[in-house]
């Protein structure tokens, strides 16, 4: 089990068990770049810390950063984002831009959330997370208990100068006090297809 952070809002309460800082180990391997010899994918294994946390607002902010485990340490590229229940906007939202919101929101108790609860047993979320190449992944999913299953879909951009890259999938989830990951990418002219994974355990 895990804990409830005191003052999380009521809306985030369905991320809990993500948040923290994470670190672990990981493999990243992608069908473009083969062994000239098995013609298999080539493998990279890799370090990571991430850390989802909340501010006091309706929704979890993500970072994470990670390394070659190779004599140089190669940095590998970072990633930010923010993660929430799909749901229409409200006059009590923020935004757009720095516009703070007006009046009060809709999801104020537990019984105001389990209004959001699928059929299914969880929540629809969504997820922004951009990359510092230009690609801006925007994903739609679930999260139902300590798991959180997403796939990119409108709302996706990259800029002219970023490299070929259409489309993703990711799952996380919870086993036995780690988190794992994986993620699967269309990219370089490739169908969506296995592109890393990696095991992280809680160290804050």
């Amino acid at each position: 089990m895990f804990d409830l952070p005191e003052n999380l809002p009521i809306e985030a309460t369905p991320f809990a068990f993500l948040l923290g800082q994470w670190q672990g180990t990981g493999v990243i391997s992608y069908k473009h770049r083969l062994d000239p010899v098995t013609g298999q994918p080539i493998e990279y294994e890799f370090s990571q810390t991430v850390v989802f946390a909340n501010n006091g607002e309706n929704y979890v902010t993500y970072q994470s950063s990670a390394k070659l485990l190779d004599e140089a340490g190669t940095i590998l590229p970072a990633e930010l984002g923010f993660w929430r229940l799909a749901r229409p906007a409200e006059n009590g939202d923020h935004g757009p831009g720095l516009l703070p919101g007006e009046g009060e929101l809709s999801i104020a108790s537990r019984d105001d959330l389990e209004k959001l609860r699928t059929k299914h047993g969880g929540f629809d979320i969504e997820a922004s997370i951009l990359h510092p190449s230009g690609i801006n992944e925007h994903y739609m999913g679930f999260i139902k208990g300590a798991r959180v299953d997403m796939a990119t879909g409108k709302g996706s951009s990259r800029s002219e100068n970023s490299k070929e890259y259409s489309g993703a999938q990711r799952m996380y989830g919870l086993v036995e006090g780690a988190l794992l990951w994986v993620w699967d990418i269309a990219a370089l002219g490739n169908p969506i297809t296995s592109h890393a994974s990696a095991r992280l355990e809680k160290i804050g």
